[in-house]
């Protein structure tokens, strides 16, 4: 089982449902369903000003509580550099979004099912040497086209902003971009220029999901708040 730093799975929306931090990710789940009334996402891009700040737990564990919802929800690892969504599942990456792109290949047969009904899962495939001449190409633009047609909801786990320009890439070819902060950790002028950097490329960020907020009290150690651009600002205490 794949183990995050504390030592717990990582999809604990599946592993821990009556857990608080599976009813913050259903909670954010709610909000972004409310700020999406006039125009629903179809694609919604994760990604983060900086390593480590937990975008892929967060887009785990959405892909997670969309589908227990009974949508159907596809993850899609971008993340293609240092990919984990194989991990947070337990599958194998010998193919994936990097094949189906170079080999033309067709999406069932390189997307995977996961153990969670409604949800599948397509893993980054083999490290290429182009990652952003990949994710920017027109390939990808109607592989995303496609997907979108195919499943409710399209969750797209992407490399973090100012690292390198993949996120930036990839922002104005999705419907939304959650920018995921981590408390106590994440300095406040890389999440500006994040918010800067996806600001130029015409992203259309609908959120920020800050985690990891600890609190005095042994049985609360997350704190998730999302803030919409449509909607006032939510949060929520695990």
């Amino acid at each position: 089982m794949p183990v995050s730093r504390n030592g717990d799975s990582a999809l604990y929306a599946y592993f821990k449902p009556k857990s608080a931090i599976a009813e913050a990710f259903r909670t954010l789940r709610t909000n972004i369903s409310f700020s999406s009334l006039n125009r629903p996402f179809k694609t919604i891009m994760t990604t983060s000003a900086g390593p480590l700040d937990g975008k892929s737990t967060v887009t785990s564990n959405m892909g997670v509580v969309m589908a227990q919802a009974g949508s159907r929800v596809l993850i899609v690892d971008c993340d293609l550099r240092k990919p984990v969504m194989h991990k947070n599942f337990e599958t194998d990456n010998h193919r994936g979004l990097t094949n189906l792109l170079v080999q033309d290949l067709d999406i069932a047969e390189v997307i995977k099912p996961t153990r969670v009904e409604g949800l599948s899962l397509l893993t980054s495939g083999p490290i290429p040497p182009n990652p952003s001449e990949l994710l920017g190409s027109l390939k990808m633009k109607n592989f995303l086209e496609k997907a979108a047609g195919m499943y409710d909801i399209v969750f797209i786990d992407s490399l973090p902003v100012i690292a390198v320009t993949d996120a930036s890439v990839l922002a104005p070819l999705v419907d939304g971009v959650m920018l995921v902060v981590k408390s106590g950790a994440t300095k406040i002028d890389m999440v500006k220029e994040a918010k800067n950097q996806l600001k130029k490329a015409k992203a259309r960020i609908i959120g920020v999901v800050l985690n990891e907020v600890k609190m005095k009290s042994e049985d609360y150690h997350y704190y998730y708040y999302y803030k919409s651009r449509n909607k006032p600002s939510k949060e929520v205490v695990l």
